[in-house]
């Protein structure tokens, strides 16, 4: 049962990640690509219908990390507080440049949510980025499990680096998304950039899964996350780079999404049975026996989270195909 709550919450954060990573990917490439008022807003508008039920998502996994493993999700609090208050910060600023935009006939205002816009969306990939790589590289955890670190200390070279990753592969996936959602100059910009972006992809993926076999070398749990899990990386980066070259818009957001899931995979892996690892690697931390309520309210809560989530699911569908034309660019 611990088991598939661990792996539930994986999947939901997983999830996250492939929908809100497009629309954050989206904003963090509009200034490569989007060069008038008209163009920008045709960026904006692709995300318009998804951006606020994909960051729906984020609020999930929050409430069913503290409904399934009560304990990390109050250790987690006590390390990441600021980081938290630092992202929600960067989501009020990222909706509110979206909503408001349109408001204001005046130039000015335009330039000034549209640089909002960009800069609280990789803002908020690279911050993410950096919680992921100190939860991959471990927290230092006192006698009552509880992080006694400084913002500072979250800020190691390991976790900088898979947050700048993250970037790299968000604004990826974004380009994708925005060359199969927009037709126009827009589009063509991002399909010129992408086959730059993808060389800094994959030395990055290279860098960053040399660096965490590392820093977590007791963490590595048989053959599938040492082959499978990077072929899997590394094939769907090769089809991304096929489709695009080949403008087969659909197929490349796909590959797109099926590299992200497989770094979510390797990630789960890594950790996998902790939620919060101590740091240095090997010295234990909290794991998915030590966090969970008992077994009946375990089992109770993970049914009433499967219900949710195929609500949740059945209805993004439905707005997915409802606005799945693209978006033209007009001045």
């Amino acid at each position: 049962m611990n088991i598939a709550a661990f792996v539930l919450l994986s999947a939901i954060i997983g999830i996250y990640v492939l929908l809100d990573g497009y629309d954050l990917g989206v904003a963090a490439i509009t200034p490569l690509v989007a060069r008038t008022r008209a163009e920008r807003g045709a960026a904006m508008a692709s995300i318009g219908p998804f951006w606020s039920g994909n960051e729906v998502w984020l609020v999930v996994a929050g409430g069913v990390l503290f409904a399934l493993f009560p304990k990390a999700y109050a250790s987690a609090f006590s390390g990441f507080y600021l980081a938290f208050m630092v992202l929600l910060w960067l989501l009020m600023f990222r909706g509110i440049a979206i909503e408001l935009r349109n408001h204001f006939d005046n130039e000015m205002w335009h330039s000034f949510w549209d640089t909002t816009f960009f800069a609280s969306s990789a803002g908020l990939i690279l911050l993410l980025g950096v919680a992921l790589g100190n939860l991959l590289r471990g927290l230092p955890l006192n006698g009552n499990e509880y992080f006694p670190g400084t913002f500072a200390f979250l800020l190691n070279p390991y976790a900088l680096g898979v947050g700048v990753f993250a970037l790299l592969a968000l604004a990826q996936h974004g380009m994708a998304f925005l060359a199969m959602r927009v037709d126009g100059p827009p589009a063509q910009r991002a399909r010129r950039a992408q086959s730059v972006l993808w060389w800094m992809v994959l030395c990055g993926y290279l860098l960053v899964t040399l660096a965490t076999f590392v820093v977590r070398t007791d963490s590595i749990h048989g053959i599938v996350w040492v082959t499978f899990v990077p072929l899997l990386s590394l094939a769907s980066l090769v089809a991304l780079r096929f489709s695009s070259t080949r403008t087969h818009e659909r197929s490349a957001f796909i590959a797109s999404s099926v590299f992200l899931a497989s770094l979510m995979l390797a990630a789960a892996g890594t950790m996998f049975p902790y939620l919060l690892p101590a740091f240095p690697a090997g010295t234990g931390g909290l794991s998915i026996y030590d966090t969970a309520p008992p077994a009946g309210a375990l089992a109770i809560t993970i049914g009433v989270t499967v219900i949710g989530l195929l609500l949740v699911i059945g209805y993004t569908t439905f707005v997915v195909r409802e606005m799945a034309s693209k978006i033209t660019v007009r001045e």
